[in-house]
């Protein structure tokens, strides 16, 4: 039972980052409705998410894939192209209507985070849009490995960070770079 990625710097994008590869693997990292479960877990959206169906996955996926297609059409300009933008960005905002995570604290202090999948959709869709109608929108970036599709947020200091992260793909292209400069200077000294 692997556990998800949470580099993004958004949990929109992070969502968005549960199908990997999109131009070649295309990796389902959502695969049944116990591993919406679980994401919703390590998001910090809920604490126990309760029994999860096939009905309920399939809506995560579906405002997924809308997120991703707005986030990489975005700004939409003066005029929006195609209906797969216009039913994506209908998807999102419907989304954004729906409650959010109830939030309480238990008699120890504790917080506690209950709701079911309409609240995280509410919750992952608000972000989202907060993310798209902000300034850090700006920041946003696809990892720099041409097979991976991660987006993120670039909010170093310089704004020159590349990878979605680099346990995922930066240390693979260091390690791949250093290989191919130690089998050049092999070569060259031959």
């Amino acid at each position: 039972m692997d556990e998800f990625v949470f580099v993004s710097g958004r949990l929109c994008l992070d969502l968005a980052g549960t199908k990997l590869w999109r131009r070649s693997l295309r990796t389902e990292l959502l695969n049944s409705p116990s591993d919406m479960g679980r994401w919703m877990r390590q998001a910090e959206l809920l604490d126990d998410p309760g029994p999860m169906d096939t009905r309920g996955l399939e809506r995560v996926r579906r405002l997924r894939e809308a997120i991703y297609v707005l986030v990489r059409a975005w700004p939409p300009g003066d005029d929006p192209s195609g209906a797969g933008f216009r039913d994506a960005l209908a998807e999102v905002n419907d989304a954004a209507r729906l409650p959010l995570p109830r939030h309480q604290l238990d008699v120890s202090g504790r917080l506690t985070r209950t709701g079911g999948v309409d609240e995280v959709l509410g919750a992952v869709a608000r972000d989202a849009v907060d993310l798209l109608s902000s300034a850090q929108f700006g920041k946003t970036k696809e990892c720099a490995n041409p097979d991976c599709t991660r987006l993120f947020v670039d909010v170093s200091r310089s704004g020159a960070r590349r990878w979605c992260g680099m346990a995922e793909c930066g240390n693979k292209h260091k390690a791949a770079s250093y290989r191919k400069r130690k089998k050049q200077q092999t070569v060259m000294e031959t």
